[in-house]
């Protein structure tokens, strides 16, 4: 039976001719969604929504003077509702046909009652979260209206992705950058699946971030139902904490858990929300949850025993070199008071570059395969390694034969690999400002300054000499990312991927104050570019954002440039196009194998950004590179520089 027309709010929903005789139509009221049928001359309103699976009674259509539920083919009258022959039916509402269109008359909407999915999602607020990244749909849409209304409410803000695998890697490149977990939101199945390759990206370089992935209803779990899998199993490798959302939990202190574990262990959350807990409603009174009085300070003074075999070394040291990794990142003003009274080399991991300027007179650039010549002479120079926060990767090059003092805020970060000298647990500023306190007499340590300026000078020579070479088969990386030294602020934040164009701005690119991004332990392809999205979120109303990468990076997420340009990103992405995937060839010839299927098919990528909507340049000659630059980091939105590159020239 129709609504009665007492007290309806009147909707608009069809021209007067807008449907023909013997059609349907789904129209959206307010936010209810209906089928409109035109049937024997008049027009009728009912429920869009079929009682058995839900199919949408406006894709059917009117058959036989039946209207057919496209789903299972049930029939309904198109004009009451009824099923003939059967109780059922679906409900109709009253319509008028006025002069200007055809009308629906609904009951006011009632206010928004608030629901589980609220709790959580102002718990996550009130921890500071303020940014998701990911994709709507049907098993997370309670949630997604939840960090919706957050949105509307200024408190986050939410990056639709064209893939869930976008997703992760810019809630890591975010946490890389800031120390502070974002968000991904993901469906059931396959989006929670997407995820993965990014959260593990996340979690072996120690970068605090929060997977939110919706699932079927509980009660059809287990049999396999549409986009069912099991989820928790799924996660449990990746995930420090993996709960599921259910109707019973204590839901704001679930959240607080999640991002608890988050951010003190720097590790992968994950929250499981079964579809139909998410709309549940709050209990009455239910509050949200916040970091008050759950996280202490993380200012770990060392061990005074620890400290006093650290500094017995450092005094003793005619040659100490400081080694720092990402993990020193938010800590290198007391790092390099340190160093300076030390008169010690700074040395940094790859993940580590740009910590310390290139052109302080205690910098030499960076350890091992992605380096330079200078670091590693200081490192076979050395007799005494100082070390924070790094994590002795194999491709870092720190040598065991060395005595060590190590800092780390993990204990299981200390000697990792192999037995250090002096394994020291505590914040790595504490621990520096109590190492520059013990040794405030100074040391026997030999001034390096002359010798490291003199390795620099050979260094730099050797790079003008390269930026020369020219085979005529593109521009060389030398010249590439001597331009992008140049052209980029003091303070950019610049997203590498991986490959030779990773390797070479290692070499190459001189660091001044700005932040840089990778892929580390993980090395996955196709990380710049979303892990820049991540950092535009996160800084791009301070900073200028950068990402590097080759073509086959880019082509791992290329879709997202249209995100990019959606939200206005202002990031310009140096894409180095030499038609190969240059490392693994190399890696094929240092191999003695044939070079084999490493050749690439491509656009022109300048013009592929232009039709996304963002600005596209295309350099074929070194002497195009700086003007290009300067004229896509001028511009107020996502650019894309596409440098034609020697794949040998690297």
């Amino acid at each position: 039976m129709a609504k009665e027309r007492t007290q309806l709010v009147w909707h608009k929903v069809l021209e007067r001719d807008e449907l023909p005789e013997g059609r349907v139509k789904t129209v959206v009221a307010g936010h209810k969604s209906l089928c409109l049928t035109h049937f024997e001359g008049r027009h009728a309103a009912l429920d869009n929504r079929c009682p058995h699976q839900g199919g949408p009674l406006g894709e059917g259509s009117i058959e036989k003077g039946l209207l057919r539920c496209p789903w299972h083919g049930w029939d309904y009258h198109p004009c009451t509702g009824k099923a003939p022959g059967f109780d059922d039916g679906v409900e109709t509402f009253q319509i008028e046909e006025r002069g200007d269109g055809v009308y629906v008359g609904l009951p006011a909407e009632s206010e928004h009652r608030r629901t589980v999915s609220d709790v959580i999602a102002e718990t996550f607020t009130n921890w500071g979260l303020d940014a998701v990244f990911g994709m709507v749909g049907h098993s997370n849409l309670g949630l997604a209206d939840a960090l919706r209304l957050q949105e509307e409410a200024g408190k986050l803000r939410f990056f639709g992705i064209r893939h869930e695998g976008a997703a992760a890697f810019a809630c890591s490149g975010y946490a890389k950058l800031t120390g502070r977990p974002a968000a991904c939101l993901s469906i059931a199945g396959p989006g929670a699946t997407n995820l993965l390759t990014g959260l593990w990206d996340a979690k072996v370089d120690r970068a605090p971030v929060l997977a939110l992935t919706g699932q079927v209803d509980t009660q059809v779990l287990g049999p396999g139902a549409f986009q069912e899998i099991d989820v928790a199993s799924a996660f449990s490798a990746v995930a420090a904490f993996s709960q599921s959302v259910l109707q019973d939990s204590k839901h704001a202190e679930l959240a607080t858990l999640a991002l608890k574990k988050a951010v003190i262990e720097r590790d992968v959350a994950h929250l499981i929300f079964p579809d139909e807990v998410q709309t549940l409603p709050a209990k009455d009174g239910a509050e949200a949850s916040g970091p008050a009085g759950r996280v202490a300070a993380e200012q770990i003074a060392p061990a005074p025993e620890a400290l006093e075999a650290a500094t017995k070394l450092l005094r003793k040291a005619k040659r100490p070199v400081v080694v720092v990794g990402h993990g020193a990142r938010f800590h290198m003003d007391e790092v390099t008071a340190l160093a300076e009274k030390l008169q010690a080399p700074v040395l940094t991991t790859f993940k580590g570059k740009g910590v310390i300027p290139d052109a302080h007179p205690l910098a030499c650039g960076v350890l091992g395969r992605s380096g330079t010549s200078i670091a590693s002479y200081f490192m076979n120079e050395a007799d005494v390694l100082l070390v924070f926060g790094a994590s002795f990767s194999n491709h870092t090059g720190i040598t065991p034969k060395i005595p060590t003092i190590q800092v780390d805020f993990d204990r299981m970060a200390l000697g990792k690999f192999h037995p250090v000298e002096v394994p020291v647990w505590g914040e790595i500023s504490v621990t520096a400002k109590a190492l520059l306190a013990e040794l405030a007499a100074g040391t026997g340590s030999i001034d390096p300054r002359a010798e490291i300026a003199e390795r620099w000078a050979i260094w730099r020579q050797e790079k003008a000499r390269r930026r020369e070479d020219d085979r005529g088969k593109g521009v060389n990386s030398a010249a590439i990312f001597a331009a992008l030294t140049d052209a980029v602020d003091e303070d950019a934040v610049i997203a590498v991927d991986v490959g030779n164009n990773t390797y070479s701005f290692g070499r190459y690119f001189e660091c001044k104050r700005q932040s840089v991004l990778m892929s580390g332990y993980l090395g996955s392809i196709g990380f710049s570019f979303p892990a820049a999205m991540g950092a535009w979120a996160a800084e791009g109303d301070r900073r200028q954002i950068v990402s590097v990468s080759g073509d086959g990076g880019f082509g791992q997420y290329m879709g997202e440039l249209t995100t990019a340009v959606k939200y206005g990103m202002n990031l310009t992405h140096v894409l180095l196009h030499n038609g190969e995937l240059g490392k693994i060839s190399k890696e094929q010839r240092a191999g003695e194998w044939d070079v084999w299927q490493t050749s690439l098919h491509n656009p022109d990528f300048s013009r592929y950004a232009e039709n996304c909507g963002a600005l596209g340049i295309r350099v074929t000659r070194k002497e195009e590179l700086e003007p290009a630059l300067v004229k896509a980091l001028a511009h107020p939105g996502p650019a894309l520089v596409e440098v034609l590159s020697d794949a040998e020239l690297i």
